[in-house]
């Protein structure tokens, strides 16, 4: 298997190193990272968990709306353009995000952060795998996908000491210098993208000329079928849960009587499996497809709210994380490839910008939801129990959904 992946990465490493380098900086507007300054920007504003979960809330429904449009941009813009300009964007959110006094700059920053972060710079990593890469699709969006993994790991952490260090408003200015002096980096691994899109283009004429590309779907004709509305429920769980749960890693901490430093501490053990878990997804999803690999990846994130409620002691946080990590792994690489698989390669810059803004959606309700239940006294228990429920059903819907033929 290691050595599939070593050749493939040896044939194609500027390619695959951009998929990797954008998955990675988008981690500047992942929750993992924003989620660990809450406490500080909480003390700051006087914002209670259900008030800064709103507020997140709001800057995130803000970019899942715009995100819809923005996405599919990458279907109609040179990729070099498009990620151009969502690194200037994304260092542009961090610098406001490090100036905001006002609690409408707060929601903006937010925004902005999660529409050049968490929605574009990850859709133009992962979506340009699955674009260009047919035959070696898995393995090429689990070597991306390990930019996330990388970043849950590192960043988290560093965020936590450098807001220590400095204060979290000099820690975003850090960061937004950093993403900016990556944009040099990102397009040189773009060099020679030209003649790859050439390829790509001439390889879907050819399949409209032989009748095979009249089966690729719109993203209207997707809207159309009864089969994406039965999965919609396990698109959304993964980013819902998993945000809610980055997005309070003190309110954890609390509930269990630890430290919010060994809740973020231990990130490292969620990413190692994931990235392993990712790493041998995507050559069994090139061997036997994704819609086979992927109807169970759920039900490892449930067993994980079950078990994180077992004991009090410190070391439950392991199996919490390693069980998180098998969902993340399995949802980040199949979901991805799955769209490719369903619907087509030609329009599939629309389709996954649509899912992109129903996966943003979902992580705005996550953090909401959890911090209003949180400041109405709910138990930590009765929460995760309530999700793991959730993690059920969706699953349930979702064997049922690839079994399902398309309309």
């Amino acid at each position: 298997m290691l050595v599939d992946y070593w050749r493939f990465a040896r044939a194609n490493p500027r390619f695959l190193g951009f998929g990797f380098f954008l998955a990675f900086l988008s981690s500047a507007g992942q929750t993992y990272f924003i989620g660990v300054f809450g406490p500080e920007i909480q003390s700051e504003f006087d914002l209670d968990t259900g008030s800064w979960g709103r507020l997140y809330m709001f800057g995130t429904l803000a970019s899942a709306l715009v995100i819809n449009w923005s996405g599919s941009l990458i279907d109609r813009v040179d990729l070099r353009l498009f990620t151009g300009l969502i690194l200037l964007g994304l260092s542009c959110a961090c610098l406001v995000m490090g100036s905001v006094s006002t609690l409408t700059m707060l929601v903006i920053a937010i925004f902005m952060l999660r529409q050049f972060g968490q929605g574009l710079a990850s859709h133009a990593g992962i979506t340009s795998m699955a674009r260009y890469y047919d035959n070696n699709r898995g393995k090429a969006i689990a070597l991306a996908a390990i930019g996330y993994s990388f970043g849950e790991a590192l960043l988290p952490v560093a965020g936590l000491y450098l807001a220590q260090l400095w204060g979290w408003r000099h820690t975003f200015y850090v960061v937004a210098v950093a993403v900016l002096a990556a944009l040099a980096p990102a397009l040189w691994l773009l060099q020679g993208h030209s003649l790859r899109h050439a390829a790509h283009a001439a390889a879907l004429q050819q399949k409209v000329s032989l009748g095979i590309g009249q089966s690729d779907y719109t993203r209207r004709q997707m809207l159309t079928e009864p089969r994406f509305y039965y999965m919609l429920p396990a698109i959304v769980a993964t980013p819902m849960i998993g945000t809610a749960l980055f997005f309070f890693p003190a309110e954890i901490a609390r509930a269990k009587g630890w430290s919010s430093l060994w809740v973020t501490g231990n990130y490292w053990l969620y990413s190692m499996v994931s990235v392993s878990v990712t790493i041998y997804s995507g050559v069994l999803i090139d061997r036997f497809s994704a819609r086979r690999v992927l109807p169970f990846f759920l039900l490892p994130l449930a067993l994980s709210l079950v078990v994180i409620n077992l004991s009090r002691h410190e070391f439950t946080v392991w199996p919490f994380m390693l069980l998180q990590g098998i969902t993340s792994g399995l949802y980040f690489t199949g979901m991805s490839a799955l769209w490719a698989e369903l619907y087509g390669a030609r329009h599939l810059g629309a389709i996954k910008s649509l899912t992109n803004a129903v996966m943003v959606f979902s992580s705005a309700l996550g953090p909401a939801a959890v911090g209003t239940l949180l400041q109405w006294q709910v138990t930590f228990v009765t929460i995760t129990l309530l999700l793991a429920g959730f993690c059920v059903i969706a699953t349930l819907m979702l064997i049922y959904a690839l079994r399902t033929p398309s309309s």
